[in-house]
């Protein structure tokens, strides 16, 4: 029994006095011990009795829960689960400490009676040697019991399985009840834990449908003591209906359940219909079947925990897998240089060959990097990107490589690394020239060798990994500057893509555009008719820096900001897209006759073209379409021999894209997503 006085707050006065197994104290009124102060959580903690002692727990509460006693005070924050054993006048304090709510805990040191007789027990320590003094005979057919506990799953099919037994051995038995301790939110029983009726199993009729309560006196003993007893029980413990109230003496056995030095559940078997008690025959015959039954719970308990790990890493993997697929949903684009990069994708994907996605910041490398392994025999396995720019060296060399326990300050467990974890599938390492020359030997190590050595470990381990490297440097001009390994180089750069800037592909941006529109749009539930053809020339117009990453967050703002106008205006861009140079025509303003005109035009085209590739004349040429000998012809018929970049603001190309007719001078509708896939 447990008194719970509140000293101060708004329930100051109020008293509960309660003999059942769990107490909950909080805000909410459902609580056995009802509290309004504010600084009290709903569910702010619970007292249960385990059977052994009274264990205050707290729910993770907002302000927290302490226990004075004897001047000392208890956190129960800083508590092994945050759980701590009562003891008579100990006062709990709920919330903060200035202004807690105080609980005086009485406890009766009374051993409740409940009419039950104790007629014999035996300690759990001394139940090995019962064993030893059965007969052959009953250990043969205890052994046939035993195997079919051991094969039992979960804890229901245990308990099928252990009554069936008892059934088989106790004659007199009616009635087999199991309470174990509540497990943990880890699924693990805990010493603090209450117990739980689990259920109960009747002679002949099966399951029944509620748990019958085991008689507490018996079951106190037994926790308490550490020992299976056996008790005369009272007539008033059975219940109501009349052939059980026939009875004239009726008795039950009470036996532990342990794992180690814990005392986790306790098995009951009642005679609740035939006259006559147990014997001790009976006794050792139930505390010989709950040496396997302890068994037979833990691994059960075993069991549904795996299964719980395994059902919840299986919906992590789902979900994960549809994420990616949802991020890969295709590569948008239908300009020349896109078209270029499909073509490469289709000749490389079915290979296992190392690629190397050569790129600005934001032009979506790590997009093409899962479209590589996606589209390859290798889908099935996974897909693991790690960004080398991320991590400090030496945490770096143990995410990529692993390490084994005790090879270093903080590793406890040993651990897999990335390379083994894609065994099978493909690693992206993304900003792959941020990677120390040190790693980048063990690197080299496993593109040659196909095999990695984690830290610590006395032997490399084969792995299977196809490698897809980024960067955004110049890996040459590193190579030369020695920040970057000339043979790794080599090998990283096998099979390479070069992802153009968006700048080089302004007729994807109303495709881009539109993409994005309609997807944040959807997500945020906001109506967007499109953008309006003066903001989509304004949008072609800029240089857009961040590429693509950059336009996706400019339309993720917009469609927050649109409210009643479903239509996106140049007043709605940002300030520096609006401050962008207008079109080509409107900033050269050539005059005179149409050749004139023409020679101006061309003349900022090839500055623009070679500003975009910094000078770049053969990158220049490819991208005009023209040889390099035309572009040299070009340029010093302009007297360009020596030429003038253009400034970083871009110069935007026509809107050739905007739709055609009187719709397109209102407005640039959706633009039909164009994606990639090789195998279209």
């Amino acid at each position: 029994m447990i008194r719970l006085e509140v000293r101060t707050g708004d329930a100051a006065g109020a008293r509960v006095e309660s003999g059942e197994e769990l107490v909950r104290l909080g805000r909410n009124a459902s609580n056995e011990l009802a509290l309004a102060d504010p600084h009290v959580s709903a569910e702010h903690a619970s007292i249960i009795h385990t059977g052994e002692s009274y264990v205050l727990r707290d729910h993770h509460s907002t302000n927290g829960t302490h226990v004075r006693r004897e001047g000392a005070l208890h956190d129960l924050t800083d508590e092994p689960g945050r759980a701590l054993a009562l003891v008579d006048g100990d006062v709990i304090l709920l919330g903060e400490l200035d202004g807690a709510v105080e609980i005086t805990v009485l406890l009766s040191e009374e051993d409740e009676d409940d009419g039950a007789r104790i007629v014999s027990s035996r300690n759990v320590d001394a139940l090995q040697e019962v064993e030893a003094a059965a007969e052959r005979e009953l250990l043969a057919q205890l052994y046939e019991a035993q195997k079919e506990i051991s094969a039992a799953g979960d804890v229901d099919e245990v308990l099928d399985a252990v009554a069936a037994a008892v059934f088989r051995f106790l004659s007199r038995a009616t009635h087999v009840t199991l309470a174990l301790r509540e497990p943990g939110e880890d699924g693990r029983y805990q010493a603090s834990s209450r117990y739980v009726p689990m259920g109960t199993r009747v002679r002949d009729a099966g399951r029944a449908a509620d748990a019958i309560p085991i008689t507490r006196s018996v079951f106190k003993k037994v926790v308490r003591e550490r020992a299976a007893v056996l008790a005369a029980d009272a007539r008033r413990d059975v219940g109501e209906t009349a052939a059980l109230m026939a009875a004239q003496i009726l008795s039950t056995i009470g036996v532990p359940l342990w794992q180690g030095d814990e005392i986790l559940g306790v098995l009951q078997a009642d005679n609740r219909a035939a006259q006559g008690i147990f014997k001790e025959t009976d006794l050792e015959v139930l505390a010989l079947l709950a040496q396997t039954a302890s068994q037979g719970f833990v691994r059960a308990g075993l069991v549904g925990r795996l299964r719980v790990a395994e059902e919840r890493q299986r919906n992590e993997n789902t979900y994960l897998k549809a994420r990616e697929e949802r991020r890969r949903g295709g590569i948008i684009g239908e300009s020349k240089a896109m078209k270029e990069v499909f073509d490469l994708l289709r000749k490389v994907v079915a290979t296992r060959v190392t690629v190397l996605i050569e790129g600005e910041t934001g032009t979506g490398k790590e997009l093409v990097a899962s479209a590589v392994h996606y589209e390859s025999p290798r889908r099935a396995k996974l897909f693991v990107a790690q960004n080398c720019a991320a991590l400090p060296e030496n945490l770096l060399e143990s995410e990529l490589f692993g390490h084994k326990k005790g090879s270093f300050t903080g590793a406890t467990d040993d651990k897999k690394g990335l390379f083994e974890l894609a065994h099978g599938g493909t690693l992206f390492l993304d900003e792959v020239g941020e990677m120390p020359l040190s790693l980048q030997a063990k690197l080299l190590r496993v593109l040659q060798e196909g095999e990695v050595r984690p830290i610590g470990a006395a032997r490399p381990r084969n792995v299977d990994t196809r490698i897809v490297a980024a960067t955004n440097r110049d890996l040459e001009a590193e190579v030369r500057e020695g920040r970057f390994r000339e043979d790794l180089f080599y090998r990283l750069k096998v099979f390479p893509i070069r992802l153009p800037p968006l700048r080089e592909r302004r007729e994807d941006i109303p495709l881009l555009a539109g993409h994005f529109l309609r997807r944040y749009a959807e997500e945020f539930g906001r109506r967007v008719d499109g953008f309006g053809q003066a903001a989509m020339e304004q949008l072609q117009a800029y240089r857009w820096p961040g590429n693509v990453r950059e336009l996706e967050n400019e339309v993720q703002r917009l469609v927050i900001q649109l409210e009643d106008d479903p239509i996106v205006k140049p007043q709605h861009l940002s300030a520096r897209v609006r401050d962008a140079e207008g079109s080509l025509i409107d900033r050269v303003k050539p005059k005179g006759a149409l050749k004139e005109k023409i020679q101006a035009l061309e003349m900022e085209i090839l500055r623009e073209a070679l500003a975009d590739h910094d000078g770049n004349k053969s990158q220049t040429a490819k991208t005009l379409g023209i040889t390099r000998e035309g572009l040299h012809k070009k340029l010093k018929n302009y007297g360009m021999t020596c030429p003038v970049l253009a400034s970083e603001t871009a110069l935007a190309a026509p809107c050739s894209s905007a739709p055609s007719g009187r719709a397109s001078r209102a407005s640039v509708p959706f633009a039909a997503t164009t994606t990639w896939r090789p195998s279209c």
